[in-house]
């Protein structure tokens, strides 16, 4: 089951949105799906539940919608954020919490149901994407959307999991990096990182969207950010 939350400090627009979505879902044949609603962002983190998609207003009462998703993605939250906001040029801030998208109220139906088509698309992708791997006897999944890097230290490999847990089993960094594709990047020769999960990069660090860093090699500075830029486009950012 799919879980949505919509956030909005207006009562009438938080009917009306939870009506026009529960419609287009309807109408794009999905029918297992959860709507929850929000009347402020500080209600929403609160309740700590995890969303597929979130749809958050920008001008809300402190914490706003960028501050929500913020706080969201400091907690290694990787749901899909669709901001809706009245000043289009609020879009642009959007980039730095990796907005899926943006709706400019009043949300024409239309629009609103490319999104919700999009986003289906993406959730699906993200159900099948996993990694398997052979930890002594037992095999084990692991969602590659919750995995923020790869890590090598001697013979295994240590992966870092956004709830804050760490898996480690034996293999090669490289044999590793050729199963996941490119959606990761080597930015060292110990690291393997999450493109999606990367807030950005310099100074020889590559920042993570919940919090810390990991070492990025000069050399590959700039290659990785072209691969972010990639990415990006892949996301239809």
């Amino acid at each position: 089951m799919l879980r949505f939350a919509l956030c909005d400090d207006e009562p009438y627009m938080l009917g009306q949105l939870s009506a026009q979505v529960e419609e287009c879902l309807e109408g794009l044949g999905c029918r297992e799906f959860e709507l929850r609603r929000f009347p402020t962002g500080k209600a929403l983190l609160e309740a700590g539940e995890r969303f597929d998609l979130v749809f958050l207003d920008i001008q809300m009462e402190p914490p706003d919608g960028l501050e929500t998703a913020e706080a969201l993605r400091r907690r290694g939250d990787g749901c899909l954020v669709v901001f809706l906001t009245v000043l289009r040029e609020r879009v642009f801030d959007a980039f730095e919490v990796r907005a899926f998208d943006y709706l400019v109220k009043p949300v024409e139906p239309a629009r609103l149901r490319r999104t919700l088509e999009r986003a289906l698309e993406d959730l699906e992708r993200r159900r099948t994407r996993a990694l398997l791997v052979q930890r002594g006897t037992a095999r084990e999944v692991i969602p590659l959307d919750d995995l923020v890097y790869c890590e090598v230290l001697g013979r295994k490999v240590y992966l870092h999991m956004a709830d804050g847990g760490v898996l480690d089993y034996y293999d090669k960094l490289a044999d590793l990096e050729r199963r996941l594709g490119s959606g990761f990047f080597r930015c060292h020769r110990s690291y393997l990182v999450n493109l999606d999960r990367v807030r950005g990069c310099g100074g020889g660090q590559v920042r993570l969207c919940g919090g810390g860093t990991v070492p990025v090699s000069r050399l590959r500075e700039e290659e990785m950010t072209r691969a972010l830029l990639r990415r990006m486009k892949e996301r239809g950012e």
